[in-house]
């Protein structure tokens, strides 16, 4: 059964009600193809004027939903010959992050994710998304092995931001994702991440620090979440809504910022209504900007870059 979000109420009952004709005609009831075709037409009109038109708020719902593609829906579906990679070695695994190596359209890349896992099991497993010190010095390591063989880079980063806890900070949170931000920046490879769902604070970034920026028509990327900044300015997870407007957090806002570089569009509804459409989607939107970045050197792709991210300090939009 999909799941809907709460401003969808009105869609859910009018596909509810088509199912059930649907059920009435598989019953050997009476032909309702006419009524069924008028339902699913005012369905998608009433799906296109809704999502025309969402707020950042709702905006920030669809990239939580829960049935959206995850980090390793995009790497099944687009990297060949995945092989995982594992540990920081330093300390231990973290599952919130993904690392591997693969074949993207034909070329051996380096592939980075942010894992939320889609049941219960699995978004415990992967600790939902949120990584702690360990995922971030893997990620160094893998983008320091694809500078060392010359691998593209290529990352798909979903998190609502780093894990919080006092262990996670006590193992040196802060300077793993700042080392893996620098490793990033200073990574002699083409290096393109997506933004496919939550791109929460310095957790996100640090798997972003790339020469293009990709992002989801209903993706959001930012500072801190809408319920954060409202706790933290209002006292009141209840104005996050109001944060959401304020934060400027949507793909259409951080476009116009030029904070991103490209926006992806989705599929009606979403991209959890039609995923394999979206991932084909990306893995088009991917190559085309990854394809010119081959052709550059090292030195060349390091210092346009580091303008790249001077830029948006100077332009006062971080």
């Amino acid at each position: 059964m999909r799941h809907f979000l709460e401003f969808e109420k009105p869609i859910a009952e009018l596909e509810g009600k088509i199912e059930e004709l649907r059920r009435t005609t598989d019953a050997g009831g009476i032909d309702v193809a006419e009524e069924v075709g008028k339902l699913r037409d005012k369905a998608e009109t009433l799906l296109r004027q809704t999502y025309a038109k969402l707020s950042p708020w709702q905006k920030t719902l669809v990239a939580r939903h829960p049935e959206r593609p995850k980090a390793m829906d995009y790497v099944r579906a687009l990297v060949a010959e995945f092989m995982p990679l594992a540990g920081d070695r330093a300390f231990a695994d973290d599952a919130a992050v993904v690392a591997g190596l693969g074949r993207f359209r034909g070329h051996a890349v380096a592939v980075l994710g942010t894992e939320k896992g889609r049941d219960t099991e699995s978004r415990v497993q992967h600790n939902f998304g949120m990584a702690r010190p360990e995922g971030y010095r893997k990620a160094r390591r893998v983008m320091e092995l694809a500078g060392r063989f010359g691998l593209p880079i290529l990352s798909f980063v979903d998190t609502a931001g780093a894990f919080p806890g006092i262990e996670a900070e006590a193992r040196g949170q802060a300077e793993a994702i700042a080392r893996s931000i620098e490793a990033g920046l200073e990574a002699p490879v083409p290096f393109v991440a997506t933004i496919i769902g939550e791109g929460g604070s310095g957790g996100a970034i640090a798997l972003a620090a790339a020469d293009r920026i990709l992002m989801l028509e209903h993706a959001v990327y930012s500072v801190i979440s809408p319920e954060g900044c409202a706790s933290i300015l209002w006292r009141d997870a209840a104005q996050a809504p109001t944060a959401a407007e304020a934060l400027r957090m949507t793909a259409e806002d951080l476009r116009k910022l030029a904070l991103v570089d490209a926006v992806v569009p989705e599929p009606l509804g979403g991209a959890h209504r039609d995923p394999a459409a979206m991932m084909a989607a990306v893995g088009d939107k991917v190559w085309s900007v990854l394809e010119p970045l081959l052709a550059l050197d090292g030195a060349t792709l390091r210092a346009r870059r580091r303008e790249k991210f001077l830029e948006m300090g100077r332009a006062g939009v971080v």
